[in-house]
């Protein structure tokens, strides 16, 4: 890899009954199956869903101060566990919620589409999991 701006590093124990610890320890979790169990715990969908959120709305955010335009925006993401039927195992969807404030509905889906081209979680996902994107003007 060449031309690296920045490295994070997480560890995960136990897989998805676990634990999960960043190097700064900000991030330290306990990792549970939702439903299997009455500890808390977060999962790997759960923390998926919170930072591909962040990315695309960072992203989000650039495209439109690039185009000149004032937005607010929040962005939420539905990460799902699926069963795949291809090879009877597991695999993740997303459905990203978006919401524009300062533009028209017209702009916000054209600024949350050029999004998902610069957006680095969205080019880690292309081709691999299925992400719909909805956009709504507020």
């Amino acid at each position: 890899m060449s031309n690296v701006m920045f490295t994070a590093h997480a560890t995960a124990q136990g897989g998805r009954n676990g634990h999960v610890k960043s190097d700064d320890g900000l991030i330290d979790q306990n990792l549970v199956m939702p439903g299997e169990s009455d500890e808390k715990g977060s999962n790997p969908e759960q923390l998926f869903a919170a930072t591909y959120s962040a990315c695309y709305d960072g992203a989000l955010n650039l495209v439109a101060s690039k185009k000149k335009k004032d937005i607010d925006s929040e962005v939420t993401a539905d990460v799902s566990l699926l069963k795949d039927e291809a090879d009877n195992g597991f695999k993740i969807g997303v459905v990203l919620n978006v919401q524009v404030k300062g533009v028209s509905q017209e702009e916000a889906e054209e600024l949350t589409q050029e999004a998902h081209k610069v957006c680095p979680y969205s080019k880690a996902t292309r081709g691999n999991i299925d992400v719909e994107i909805n956009t709504k003007a507020v």
